[in-house]
């Protein structure tokens, strides 16, 4: 199969060179930038990748914006974050995949890395999300802080193979910081899901169970999240076996939690204030 590539950036001087280099079997890429102002243009122009520049709002927005806008070269897309890194099994099963009738995209594994380790079991492997798929066909929408595909499960395959995804090659500090806007999205998530009925997806679909777990996870009594979280990834999902990277991990994900609870609460309390305005 031969692709083209999307890469969403900002300020991603430090990930992308290792990103794009990953890609020199690939005629086609295109840099989708949220307005960088450090050295992202130049490495991009550099290394002959075309360049579009977007304000970020959110992703499934931004993936849209580059399917509908880049003058893609090849039918199917490979999605990628600038933190992101192919390795050369993933090329060679990409380039040998043969698309089945009616397959529209594909659920994409990848792999965790923290501190030079894959949290094989921290990092909950397989993490799947829909990352390959056709120009046309594929779009997305916004849940959270995160984007999901808008097509049915049983037009979506699975491909075999892992990426690598250096999600904290920026530091803790960045991601404290992403994280905080991300808390406020989910908090949103998590209320309305707290009110609404669970949803039902076929059993085919690879990512059904996290999603399942994440809506169970919603019927939990606000305290208890951020403990759930951290035994559940470090002694239920075996992350002690990643060692200090593991606990480390499991630790943040606790953390996080705890985030997205204040958030819920702050958002309760202002609405229980402007009902005694009333």
């Amino acid at each position: 199969m031969k692709v083209s590539v999307l890469i969403l950036t900002y300020n991603e001087e430090q990930n992308l060179p290792a990103c794009l280099a990953a890609l020199t079997w690939c005629d086609d890429i295109w840099v989708l930038d949220s307005g960088s102002t450090d050295a992202t243009a130049r490495i991009a122009h550099e290394a002959g990748a075309k360049l579009l520049v977007r304000s970020f709002d959110d992703f499934a927005s931004q993936r849209n914006f580059g399917l509908e806008n880049c003058s893609f070269t090849n039918e199917w897309v490979l999605h990628l974050d600038a933190d992101e890194v192919v390795t050369p099994e993933f090329r060679e099963t990409l380039l040998g995949l043969s698309p089945q009738t009616g397959i529209a995209a594909y659920h994409v594994p990848s792999k965790l890395i923290l501190f030079g380790s894959w949290l094989k079991f921290a990092g909950m492997y397989p993490v799947y999300q829909v990352r390959l798929g056709h120009r046309d066909r594929l779009r997305f929408v916004q849940v959270g802080h995160g984007q999901q595909e808008n097509l049915p499960p049983s037009v979506i395959a699975t491909f075999p193979e892992p990426y690598l995804h250096y999600n904290f090659s920026h530091g803790m500090r960045r991601w404290i910081e992403k994280h905080l806007r991300y808390a406020q999205d989910e908090a949103a998530v998590l209320i309305r899901q707290r009110t609404e009925k669970r949803s039902r997806r076929e059993r085919s679909d690879p990512v059904a169970g996290r999603r399942a777990a994440k809506a169970a996870a919603a019927r939990l009594p606000l305290w208890l999240r951020p403990p759930a979280r951290f035994f559940y990834v470090y002694l239920y999902r075996q992350g002690f076996r990643d060692g200090l990277a593991g606990f480390t991990y499991a630790f943040m994900l606790a953390v996080y939690e705890g985030l997205i609870v204040l958030y819920v609460l702050e958002a309760r309390n202002a609405l229980q204030g402007r009902g005694m305005a009333r």
